[in-house]
């Protein structure tokens, strides 16, 4: 009896040690340190620190391709190399092809929650690549056209223009020569005269330099940045509940930050115009035509690369 006594005294005493026990996880971001799409995830670390201390830790590894070429972040998260990754879908788009539609949202990711279109598309990132979706940033920062030659017209015929899968079917159907190059190469590219332009959300071009070899900027805005903040779910499953509590209010806050976004996007339009870039605005219905173009497009060429899942997903983040 008193062996089973100690024996059972000893596995408390080593329970209570593993449920002690700080949790480590490592952290990479696909944008350099200190620009606009890391500078909320920095914070949403800074925050997981805070709330966690003595109980989960984020160390952060880097960003911007100095740790790792940004497209295979994905697969690192996937297999676990990396735990945590700041990322857009567009760049895990060969493992979740559903990603591609989270540009298209018309919804917060915390209307998403309470609609049902982040739990489907969580199971959705556990099937296609072992990660547990914990956040969203930035899903109130909307896409520009940006140029080095004059349009007045939604012809792009002629002109090469960076892209990503983002808006790679709406940049083809006004006539783009589409080029793909990582973010880091976008400032040479435009300087060489290698691309004419590129796809970018209203933050973020001050902060890279490219205010100095870019012309125009094209309105009305479409579509919406989504930067995800993915967890390993094997990672995340071995955590207990406090620190997946801690992670998801350190998520919360990051959401949060909605309102600050909608200020900033003000206040770099002011600031872009001010470095020189112009603006070329599409009015009445030739803005219209601009904006259901850029929708149509990315939904039919979604749809039809996702002919199982596409429907639903339309049908979930559409109003």
């Amino acid at each position: 009896m008193k062996r089973v006594v100690w024996g059972l005294a000893l596995a408390g005493m080593m329970s209570a040690s593993a449920v002690a026990e700080e949790a480590v996880l490592s952290a990479v971001s696909a944008f350099a340190d200190g620009t606009t799409f890391t500078k909320n995830f920095e914070r949403f670390i800074d925050k997981a620190n805070e709330l966690g201390e003595g109980k989960v830790r984020i160390d952060y590894k880097g960003g911007g391709g100095k740790v790792m070429n940004p497209f295979q972040l994905g697969d690192a998260i996937r297999t676990g190399v990396v735990q945590i990754g700041n990322l857009p879908g567009a760049f895990y788009t060969k493992l979740m092809p559903e990603a591609d539609a989270f540009k298209l949202s018309a919804f917060t990711i915390a209307e998403e929650r309470v609609n049902g279109a982040w739990a489907y598309t969580n199971e959705l990132h556990k099937k296609r690549m072992n990660a547990y979706h914990l956040a969203r940033q930035k899903d109130c920062v909307p896409f520009h056209l940006y140029l080095n030659k004059k349009i007045d017209k939604r012809d792009l015929n002629g002109l090469k223009i960076r892209t990503t899968p983002i808006y790679r079917a709406f940049f083809s159907a006004m006539g783009a020569s589409l080029i793909r190059t990582k973010p880091g190469d976008v400032y040479t590219a435009l300087e060489r005269g290698t691309v004419d332009g590129y796809g970018w959300p209203t933050q973020g071009v001050l902060d890279l330099g490219w205010h100095e070899v870019t012309k125009y900027r094209v309105d009305p805005a479409f579509y919406r940045a989504s930067v995800e903040v993915l967890i390993n779910n094997d990672a995340w499953e071995k955590l207990n509940g406090d620190q997946q509590k801690i992670l998801q209010e350190a998520a919360a806050f990051m959401e949060g930050l909605c309102d600050e976004d909608r200020r900033v996007n003000d206040s770099e339009k002011k600031r872009q115009a001010e470095a020189g870039i112009n603006t070329i605005t599409f009015d009445g219905s030739e803005g219209e035509a601009y904006l259901k173009q850029a929708y149509q497009t990315g939904w039919a060429e979604f749809i039809k690369a996702n002919p199982d899942t596409g429907p639903k997903l339309k049908e979930l983040l559409t109003k």
